[in-house]
C-alpha cells in the first residue's frame, strides 16, 4: 500500500481552510489544517509534509514570520511553502514573501486548477525522494553485511542486487516522466530545481549500485547524500 503524502494547511479562517481541502481533494492525500502559525510550527514538530500552504494575513504569527520558524529548523527547512494571500501589496511584499523562503506566491482568489497543479507537482517529487531513500536504506543494509544475506533473507546476493536494480530502475523512469512533464509545462524553477537534484541523487545511488556488481570495482562505495 501506497502511503499518501501529508499537506499542511495554514489559515486562520475555517472557510478558507475548507475551500482547500475542496480543491485538493482530488489529489487523494492527506491534507491537516492549523488555524495559526504556532499550531503549524508544532504539527511540523512530530509529522512530515511535501509542501505546506500558508497564509500570509494572521493575527498573532503571521505567514512572513512562521515561514521563517520552518526555515530555521533543520527538520523542515526544506519543505516547499507556497503563501496565499488575499491582498495584493506590490513587489516589496511579493520579495518579502521569496526571501522568507516561499517556492510560489499565489493571490486569492486563486484559479481552482493551477493550485492543484501545483500542489501535485511538490507532491510528486515528495513521493519520489521518498521511494530514493528506501533504495537507499536497503543498499545500505546489502553493504553492510558485505554482500551475504541477511538472517532470515531466503534471497541469495545476486538475486537482492538484482531487485535492487529493477526498484531502483522504476524509480529513475518515473523521475524522468516527471522532468519532462516540467519541462513542457514550463513549471516553477524551484520545482525543476528540486526535480533535477533528485535525479542526481539517482544517478550517485546507481553508481553505487553498480560498484556492488561482481568486476565492477572493489570496496564499498559511497553512498549519495539524502539531504
Amino acid at each position: 500500500m501506497v502511503q499518501k503524502a501529508k499537506i499542511l494547511l495554514v489559515d486562520d479562517r475555517p472557510e478558507n481552510l475548507l475551500a482547500l481541502e475542496a480543491i485538493l481533494s482530488a489529489l487523494d492525500q492527506t491534507l491537516v489544517r492549523a488555524s495559526s502559525g504556532e499550531e503549524a510550527l508544532k504539527a511540523l514538530l512530530t509529522d512530515d509534509f511535501a509542501v505546506i500552504l500558508l497564509d500570509v494575513q494572521m493575527p498573532g504569527m503571521d505567514g512572513f514570520e512562521t515561514a521563517a520558524h520552518i526555515k530555521r529548523r533543520e527538520r523542515t527547512r526544506d519543505i516547499p511553502i507556497i503563501f496565499l494571500t488575499a491582498i495584493n501589496h506590490g513587489p516589496h511584499h511579493t520579495f518579502r514573501g521569496y526571501a522568507a523562503g516561499a517556492v510560489d506566491y499565489i493571490s486569492k482568489p486563486f484559479d481552482p486548477w493551477v493550485l492543484r497543479a501545483k500542489v501535485s507537482v511538490f507532491v510528486e517529487l515528495y513521493m519520489k525522494n521518498c521511494q530514493l531513500r528506501e533504495q537507499a536504506a536497503l543498499l545500505r543494509l546489502q553493504l553492510e553485511g558485505g554482500g551475504k544475506s541477511h538472517v532470515g533473507d531466503s534471497k541469495e546476493p545476486a538475486g537482492l542486487l538484482a531487485e535492487l536494480s529493477a526498484r531502483l530502475a522504476a524509480v529513475e523512469e518515473q523521475a524522468e516522466a516527471l522532468s519532462k512533464q516540467l519541462d513542457d509545462e514550463s513549471a516553477d524553477a524551484a520545482a525543476v530545481a528540486t526535480a533535477a537534484h533528485l535525479e542526481r541523487k539517482l544517478t550517485g545511488l546507481r553508481r553505487a549500485l553498480d560498484a556492488l556488481e561482481p568486476g565492477t570495482g572493489s570496496g564499498a562505495p559511497s553512498l549519495p547524500s539524502q539531504n
